[in-house]
Parts: C-alpha cells; structure tokens; sequence
C-alpha cells in the first residue's frame, strides 16, 4: 500500500506539483527578466531625452549667435556709413566765408605744426625713425588717403 501511494504520488501527483512549480519559477524569472528589459529601456530613453535635449540647447545657441553675429555686422556697418558721411560732410563747404576759411585753414595748419614738430623730434634722433615713427607715417597716409578717398567716392 505504502508504494501504491508513493507511485501515485510519483507519477500524477508529483508531475503535476512540480509542473506547477516550474510554471511559477518560469514566470518569476520571465518577470524579472522583463523587468530588468524595461529598466534598461528607461535608461536608455533617459539617454536619448538628455542627448536630444543638449541638442536643442546646442541649436539654439548656435541661433542667438548668429544673431548675434548679424547685429555686430550691421553695427559696424552702419558705423562705417556713419563715419564716412561724416568725413564727407565735413568737407562740404558751409556757405560762410569765415567759417569755410577757418576750416580750410585749420586742418592743413594743424598738420603742418604736427608735421613740423614730428620732424624736430626725428632731427633729434639723427632722423633715425623708431616703431613710433614708423606707425604715425602709417596713421598719416592712411587718414589722408582714406579722406581722399572718401571724399571721391560720391564724385564717381
């Protein structure tokens, strides 16, 4: 009777116990598994938002430089245009004789005093021209030919 009841148990019983453990460790190891799947799919998801949001950062700074960038090369722009009206008004005579001769009396005097104190100082070098010497020479020709130049351009 004992191996009756312990072939029984063996046999339908037994299986079906264990089947239904096995059923139950298969499906806890099929939760964990996708657990474990979902926790990484977070993570990468948190990857991809963190990338696509340095991203967006990224072009949007890009943008607000260029507009930037823009502003600056309109300002300058217009400072140019600005200066070079201004040279050409200053040479447009104003009508009274006083003040026209003043203006064309100032300026060539102002630099011929300039001109004359500059080469006083290189008689004293033994007309050696230093770095200084070398750039005022630059300044001079620059701000002549640039005025002249400008002046012209309307003329053209």
């Amino acid at each position: 009777m004992f191996s009756a009841i312990l072939s029984f148990l063996g046999g339908s019983a037994f299986r079906l116990i264990w089947e239904q453990i096995s059923q139950m460790w298969t499906a806890h190891q099929e939760q964990k598994h996708e657990l474990e799947r979902m926790r990484l799919q977070g993570e990468l998801d948190a990857a991809a938002h963190e990338r696509n949001l340095a991203s967006i950062k990224l072009q949007a700074d890009l943008g607000v430089k260029t507009i930037n960038v823009q502003a600056e090369a309109d300002l300058a722009r217009l400072d140019a245009a600005s200066w070079g009206q201004a040279v050409t008004a200053s040479m447009k005579p104003s009508g009274i004789y006083i003040v026209d001769l003043w203006n064309g009396i100032i300026r060539p005097l102002a630099a011929s005093i300039a001109i004359y104190l500059w080469v006083v100082a290189l008689n004293a070098q033994g007309f050696k021209m230093g770095e200084w010497d070398r750039e005022l020479v630059g300044v001079i020709l620059g701000f002549f030919f640039a005025v002249r130049v400008i002046a012209n351009r309307g003329r053209v």
